[in-house]
């Protein structure tokens, strides 16, 4: 118990370190585009892997539990809404907490046991400034854009699937679709991955920092990032979801 307050008063002073950091100067825009690239550009594969088949799944599981009941006009409308709601935002953000997260982690954590965040601090710059805040931006920035990209990926996907189960053309399909879909439904998922976004980064960069054990210890600090990452995801969609069907339907 005292350990989670640790780690939750922790993560509530880097969060306050990093919001005041990153408005003041030097912004420091080439260690941004550096991990916009790491967080963005490096996880659109297996970011559009898990969309399609996510897509493709949800797709085939809907054709033959409607076929009963002749409700395979409405696939497009459910495939849309469970990714761009539910699945697209939580599974992109998981998959980016284990991948871009932990590696956030092992990074942080190697050079706060080799003892290169010490030797930042007595350069004179501030370990905050230079190495959490380009992580936390990059990770707002391109996770929101992955899960559009995620959207759109097992929406296609979907597509596929119907098309090749039941013929159903992909005109027709598109149109439910986009008749399904509101800017609430947008503007919700985008909210909960840039929600997400600040929870992974944060974490990360919290346990990369506060290693301690040496190698063996950096080890175990990314595995406590996936896991409290991905638990927390979890948790936080379920509260995000209630608050946003209040507050956008």
């Amino acid at each position: 118990m005292k350990q989670a307050l640790d780690d939750l008063g922790g993560l509530g002073y880097l969060a306050w370190d990093t919001v005041r950091y990153s408005v003041s100067r030097p912004f420091g825009f080439g260690l941004l585009v550096e991990q916009l690239f790491q967080i963005g550009v490096m996880s659109l594969s297996i970011t559009s892997i898990v969309a399609l088949f996510t897509g493709l799944v949800i797709s085939v599981q809907t054709i033959y539990s409607l076929s009963s009941y002749g409700g395979q006009l409405f696939i497009g409308d459910l495939v849309a809404l469970s990714l761009v709601r539910e699945l697209g935002p939580v599974l992109t953000s998981l998959m980016v907490a284990g991948r871009v997260g932990a590696g956030i982690t092992a990074e942080l954590g190697s050079m706060t046991v080799t003892e290169q965040v010490d030797a930042i601090r007595a350069l004179g710059a501030n370990p905050i400034k230079k190495l959490v805040v380009p992580r936390v931006l990059a990770t707002v920035i391109m996770l929101p854009l992955l899960v559009v990209l995620a959207d759109i990926i097992g929406i296609f996907g979907g597509m596929v699937a119907v098309a090749a189960e039941l013929g159903q053309s992909p005109d027709f399909y598109l149109r439910r679709v986009l008749g399904a879909l509101s800017i609430a439904d947008v503007a919700s998922g985008l909210i909960k991955s840039a929600v997400f976004a600040v929870i992974i980064a944060l974490i990360a960069c919290h346990r990369g920092l506060t290693v301690t054990g040496g190698a063996a210890g950096v080890g175990a600090a990314t595995t406590r990032t996936v896991v409290s990452a991905s638990i927390s995801i979890l948790i936080s969609d379920f509260f995000i979801t209630k608050f946003l069907l209040w507050a956008l339907v």
